[in-house]
């Protein structure tokens, strides 16, 4: 990891779900990482990690804490930004099977079907080989929890890995998102690859 890359501030926003764990992985993947729980605390990030969690709920406290539009309004500027499980809801510009009165951050031009693997009994494990991150020898192990999956991609979203025919890894230029949490693996090459994509939008 080059000096450059090293040095990008990532914040993990933290009104619920697994913060922790994407803070350290992002430190393990050589990127400086921090809670938000604040707006201002949004300032001088070169990136955000929206993690896995209860997505209405994420949903309705980034809303209290007054999150929501300004994560809305970097998107839309092109602000880097990395959505796992919860997250990957959250970039999505439609869902099904969501709550009535339930918003999204938006930017990826994509429906995602919420708990579309199951309920909590149903998680599971698979490898994967993910696009631009695994080689043929060494897939990625990925954990779905009560995990969501692609239903429509526009255009402009490419598929970087799915299961049954579903996508569940997808990138949109500076946003990326996964159904699975990589974060509770130990393999930190998802938050490595978004890392570079913080690198690069910054340069």
């Amino acid at each position: 990891m080059s000096p450059d890359s090293a040095a990008v501030v990532i914040g993990v926003l933290a009104v619920q779900g697994d913060v922790r764990e994407h803070v350290a992985a992002l430190e393990s993947a050589g990127a400086q990482a921090r809670p938000v729980r604040r707006p201002g605390e949004l300032d001088g990030l070169g990136g955000l990690v929206i993690p896995g969690g209860e997505s209405t709920t994420i949903d309705r406290l980034s809303r209290i804490f007054g999150l929501h539009e300004p994560i809305r309004a970097l998107i839309a500027d092109g602000f880097p930004v990395y959505g796992s499980c919860a997250g990957m809801i959250q970039l999505a510009e439609e869902i099904l099977d969501g709550h009535r009165e339930q918003q999204t951050f938006g930017g990826i031009d994509m429906t995602v079907r919420r708990n579309a693997f199951g309920r909590q009994v149903d998680s599971f494990e698979a490898d994967l080989r993910l696009d631009a991150v695994s080689a043929p020898d060494r897939p990625v192990r990925a954990v779905f929890i009560r995990a969501p999956w692609v239903e429509r991609v526009g255009p402009d979203v490419e598929i970087l890995a799915a299961v049954e025919g579903h996508p569940v890894a997808v990138r949109q230029g500076n946003l990326l998102a996964t159904s699975f949490h990589p974060e509770v693996t130990g393999d930190h090459r998802v938050h490595e690859l978004f890392v570079r994509i913080c690198s690069s939008a910054r340069a």
